[in-house]
């Protein structure tokens, strides 16, 4: 009997890592997936032009606004549907925007934005 229960035991391990290895495996797929839109050429188009609806003059070394950088440890499947990731504004670490990218009609869109109190601040002080 007790040859039994650790053949059964050997079975539902074998079964739950087998399972474990399975997740772990698509999990790095849609990673991938995830960065490869992020970084695709649509994506920046999309970044881009949210980042002028901001600062009219933003990317073009007037405005408030110059560079922009995406956080790779940001990017994360949004619960609700897209993928959020975050773009660093100049270079530096307080001032950022949160996008959800998303596919609408085939295309890839910015479904919505969160834009840090710190470059919120400045961004109001420049329009003023």
């Amino acid at each position: 009997m007790k040859k039994r229960w650790i053949i059964l035991f050997g079975i539902v391990i074998m079964i739950i890592f087998g399972l474990g290895i399975k997740f772990y495996m698509d999990e790095e797929k849609l990673n991938k997936e995830m960065i490869n839109v992020v970084y695709s050429n649509e994506a920046k188009s999309v970044f881009e032009n949210g980042l002028k609806s901001l600062d009219a003059k933003a990317l073009t070394g007037k405005g408030v606004i110059n560079t922009y950088e995406i956080d790779k440890k940001s990017i994360k499947q949004n619960p609700m549907g897209g993928i959020n990731v975050t773009l660093i504004i100049n270079k530096d670490l307080e001032w950022n925007v949160t996008y959800t990218l998303g596919k609408q009609n085939g295309k890839i869109d910015g479904g919505g934005a969160s834009i840090s109190k710190e470059l919120t601040k400045k961004l109001e002080l420049k329009g003023s």
